[in-house]
């Protein structure tokens, strides 16, 4: 599915790598791409995989339906980076304990949702240890926390 993005911020994200996002349902992924592209915060649930300039959001059933792993896999042949999002206010893991190591990109982890009042950052960042990742981000997609530093590193 094709969705245009604000004339603004292609121009001005041209040299920002191609990244492919990798989660759980509900980890923030679609939010992430909002907050990426100035764009509205809404809630949308991702149905199949979003192709934006140089970002796709993924489905989280892809991670979490082990059958789908290969569709993540041939789509991050497009990419740069490989990002690993997990969510600071769930308890639940789902990336397998050396999952970057099935990309031949480099795999980032991001951190979501650290602006929540119940969250276990260190949770969360030891679940992306365990899956491979060896940069971590914290951010925050609602408040805007921690995304300038990673569009940095993404350029």
């Amino acid at each position: 599915m094709f969705c245009p993005l604000p004339l603004q911020w292609l121009q001005n994200h041209r040299n920002m790598k191609k990244i492919i996002l990798i989660g759980a349902v509900g980890c923030g992924k679609t939010t992430f791409v909002q907050a990426m592209v100035k764009a509205s915060l809404k809630y949308k649930k991702t149905q199949a995989m979003e192709y934006y300039d140089n970002i796709i959001d993924t489905p989280g059933e892809y991670l979490e339906s082990r059958r789908f792993n290969n569709a993540l896999i041939v789509a991050s042949c497009d990419c740069h980076v490989v990002l690993l999002l997990q969510d600071a206010s769930g308890k639940s893991c789902l990336f397998p304990p050396n999952f970057a190591s099935v990309f031949v990109k480099p795999v980032i982890g991001i951190v979501t949702k650290v602006d929540e009042e119940i969250k276990d950052i260190e949770y969360a960042r030891n679940c992306l240890t365990l899956a491979g990742v060896k940069k971590i981000f914290e951010i925050s997609a609602t408040k805007g926390l921690g995304l300038e530093e990673l569009e940095n590193y993404l350029e």
